[in-house]
């Protein structure tokens, strides 16, 4: 097992805040910039991106087609079937869970140990706010915030942070495992019992959520066209939906959070690991990939129940092409090609203002009536152009911004409301 360096900036830097000197200093203070973890940063900008990809669908049309596969109300063109293969290939779950396992990584860089009451109470603080914003980001916005969750899974994540690299990794790697097993099982099992319980029964369990008709979702469309208020009423009624759905991710959430805090503390994260376990586990990441993407391949062309099952129990092992996706960018930056990896880096110091700047830019081209009012026009393929703008925009913009500002706007915003006073923004002012 790996583990930390005695003293080294693993223990002591931050995607968020790090208190200077000793680990029990009354005055905290976010953490410098020149002070962050590369890795961390490139993978927060990695998995940002890529959330990008998944949650696209679901800035463009009514949350029930986001959640079924059987409600596919556009063309099916080799535009649209290639941008759905695409992104159930290779970003469906697998960013969401690399994003989990880094904000486990910040509940201990901010907050510390345990029997460090300083940090507690300046993680608590955070995880206040966050939830706050998380709030209005949901109720306002766009239903699919995931902010909220994750302040409610801080606080469970915070209780474990002082376990050891092997704990953390045995605990949370355990309950994940069972996780993928049931979803493996699940997937292989399910057609055989379909079959025996008869067509009408296969035919009404996979139909995958709530289903609407072509009449109630140009209904939907329309009402959300209408109008802010309009908009506001059904991203609500969304939001109820989704919140209760969030509840039963916490068991999946907190062990994710788990595992990405037990590989950082190993030295894995920051790229301390053996080189041939980095190799390996690209590997497995990769052929879980081309399972997938042979599987999903399958239900495009012949949709059959076996099939559809087939492709659920490729799509339950998505924490394994997650951690072939980290290893490879780790070898990348380790191996000459930091100066190409480097280009996540200021998208991942800006996580939280690119999250929130992605819905901004996406409910204004969709359903805010100063836009273009695209909601319930645009198929998947016409979605990656929408997606592929965004990525280059921020791609662009945040380094643009680091360079003069110490952090993004709402990093910013965030820090002083979590320290209770003014936090330099301005680099001369460093």
């Amino acid at each position: 097992m790996l583990t930390p360096e005695p003293g080294g900036s693993d223990m002591t830097t931050s995607d968020a805040d790090a208190a200077p000197g000793d680990r029990h200093d009354s005055v905290l203070t976010p953490v410098a910039p020149g002070d962050r973890i590369f890795n961390l940063d490139m993978l927060r900008g990695w998995a940002i991106l890529g959330i990008l990809a998944v949650n696209a669908l679901t800035f463009a049309w009514p949350f029930a087609i986001a959640l079924s596969e059987e409600t596919r109300p556009w063309a099916m063109t080799t535009a649209n079937v290639t941008g759905d293969w695409v992104t159930a290939v290779f970003f469906q779950d697998k960013f969401r869970t690399l994003f989990t396992m880094l904000f486990g990584v910040s509940v201990f860089l901010v907050g510390g140990e345990r029997d460090n009451a300083a940090r507690g109470g300046l993680l608590r603080r955070r995880l206040f706010w966050l939830g706050l914003i998380g709030l209005i980001h949901g109720l306002a916005f766009w239903y699919g915030d995931i902010l909220l969750h994750y302040a409610y899974c801080g606080l469970l994540m915070m209780l474990v942070r002082s376990w050891s690299a092997g704990r953390l990794l045995w605990v949370g790697g355990g309950i994940t495992a069972v996780w993928t097993v049931l979803a493996i099982g699940t997937g292989l099992l399910a057609p055989v019992l379909m079959s025996a319980l008869g067509p009408d029964f296969a035919a009404k369990a996979t139909a995958g959520g709530p289903q609407l008709s072509p009449a109630e979702i140009i209904a939907v469309v329309e009402q959300v066209r209408s109008g802010y208020g309009a908009a506001l009423l059904q991203n609500l009624q969304a939001w109820i939906m989704a919140q209760g759905a969030s509840l039963f991710l916490i068991p999946v959430s907190v062990p994710l959070m788990m595992i990405g805090l037990g590989l950082f503390k190993s030295g894995y994260l920051s790229g301390r690991a053996p080189v041939w376990l980095y190799v390996l586990m690209t590997l497995i990441g990769a052929a879980n990939l081309a399972l997938l993407g042979y599987a999903e391949g399958l239900k495009v062309t012949g949709g059959t129940l076996p099939v559809v099952g087939l492709a659920t129990a490729a799509a339950g092992a998505a924490t394994l092409i997650t951690l072939g996706y980290a290893s490879l960018l780790i070898l990348m930056s380790r191996f000459g090609l930091k100066a190409l990896t480097a280009v996540l880096v200021p998208v991942g110091q800006m996580a939280f203002t690119n999250y929130l700047t992605q819905t901004l830019i996406m409910v204004s081209l969709f359903s805010m009536p100063w836009g273009p009012l695209w909601y319930g026009t645009m198929g998947p393929g016409a979605l990656w152009a929408v997606v592929g703008a965004v990525w280059l925009a921020q791609l662009i913009w945040s380094p643009l911004w680091l360079a003069r500002f110490r952090m993004g706007p709402l990093e910013w915003l965030w820090r002083c409301l979590s320290y209770g006073r003014w936090i330099p923004i301005l680099r001369s002012a460093a």
